[in-house]
């Protein structure tokens, strides 16, 4: 089942793990750019894609063994306003002068409703963000490799808090203030990817299986948009969260800025939550399959949320993560069943929403039990399970030990 990046598999060959399973041919990459920001009704494979100006840095930074120097200054860098700190390489310097700042096309009232709507949300978002799109990620056979043999896929706890802390950074009600960090997060993040994308392709065991010369092209970035925002859209609408048109299209345009800052071309930002739905039919659901790689990334990741942690037992969260993926992906990772829980949540989970909602009078038995678990999962990830501060966003330096 180690080879089905790129492919579709039959769903019920798929979650059995048989062997011989016919497989469609991957196909020619078709989404037309009339439904992105730049609206010129051109077919460019975003797969093919990376993004070389911050590569050629990161690519020097490590020549210049200058990995470790880079993320002490950075400790002091983290407000958008913030001027970029010293002991950085000029280089770099030059190149954050150049990309720490808002596209031209960003709009700022627009940008400030979706903090508003955050605001509201913020629940529903982090356990969509983080249990439901953390585990879905799992079965997205390059995120999950590229990953695995990384040097965050040894620690992935750490790894986990990272990426919360872009999401955290992202919703916040200052994100794109001069005190918030999202832009700040967001270049890092990117220099990170950059790299990864020099360090991976000197792993052996990550290249056993890689189907790509580099990881991380503007596909799959891509990728994992639809696998958290694109998904989590989707889950609002199947959880009845009521969202104006104007909310939407704000949710729709932070992802876009967030897509921009790292580093994916205009041509593949949709344009429309239509567009994006149209792109994830293409690029993300088809192409889900199990890995070793993935399965032991999602039992990791369980690990950190269920008992001692949260008090809460493998059954409950096997369950709500049955819930927010579905059956077939969440058999394929080999979650147990426990039927007790899943009536709890398949009953309690929309009273839940209601409720919040104010949309109906009716208080869930397990209100508190759903409020708790969310807060639960959210504080673990934004704290790295340990203390009371994000975790900072770093460089690495070296592959997955071993790798």
């Amino acid at each position: 089942m180690e080879n089905l990046s790129r492919r579709r598999a039959l769903k019920l060959g798929a979650a059995l793990g048989l062997a011989g399973v016919a497989l469609e041919a991957p196909k020619a990459w078709s989404w037309s750019s009339a439904g992105s920001l730049a609206a010129t009704d051109t077919v460019t494979d975003p797969f093919t894609v990376w993004d070389p100006v911050p590569d050629q840095v990161a690519a020097r930074i490590l020549a210049d063994g200058a990995t470790a120097s880079v993320n002490t200054a950075w400790n002091a860098w983290t407000n958008n306003g913030d001027p970029l700190p010293a002991g950085m390489p000029g280089y770099l310097k030059s190149y954050l002068q150049q990309v720490n700042q808002l596209p031209s096309w960003a709009d700022r009232s627009v940008l400030a409703a979706s903090q508003q709507l955050y605001k509201r949300l913020s629940m529903y978002l982090f356990l969509s963000l983080s249990l439901g799109s953390g585990i879905l990620s799992t079965v997205i056979p390059r995120e999950s490799r590229a990953v695995y043999w990384s040097a965050g896929g040894a620690d992935m706890k750490a790894r986990a808090a990272k990426t919360f802390t872009f999401g955290y950074d992202m919703v916040a009600a200052d994100a794109w203030s001069p005190n918030g960090h999202f832009v700040v997060t967001a270049n890092k993040t990117r220099l990170v990817h950059s790299t990864v994308r020099n360090l991976l392709p000197t792993s052996a065991k990550f290249q056993a299986t890689a189907d790509q010369p580099k990881p991380i092209s503007n596909g799959d970035i891509l990728r994992t948009f639809h696998s958290t925002a694109t998904f989590t859209h989707l889950n609002f609408a199947k959880w009845h969260v009521p969202m104006s048109a104007a909310e939407q299209n704000a949710d729709l345009h932070a992802w876009q800025v967030a897509l921009h800052l790292l580093g994916v071309q205009r041509q593949f930002i949709p344009a429309s939550w239509a567009d994006a739905v149209a792109q994830a039919e293409q690029m993300l659901w088809p192409d889900l399959a199990p890995t070793t790689e993935g399965t032991s990334l999602a039992h990791t990741l369980l690990g950190y949320i269920e008992r001692p942690v949260l008090g809460l037992d493998t059954g409950f969260v096997s369950e709500m993560v049955r819930y927010l993926i579905g059956d077939a992906y969440s058999d394929w990772l080999g979650l147990p069943h426990d039927f007790i829980s899943r009536g709890i949540i398949e009953a309690g989970w929309p009273l839940y929403v209601a409720f919040r909602e104010k949309t109906s009078w009716i208080m869930p038995v397990n209100y508190y039990l759903f409020d708790q678990f969310v807060r639960g999962v959210a504080m673990l990830f934004l704290n790295n399970g340990t203390s009371a501060t994000q975790t900072p966003v770093t460089l690495p330096s070296a592959n997955r030990p071993g790798a």
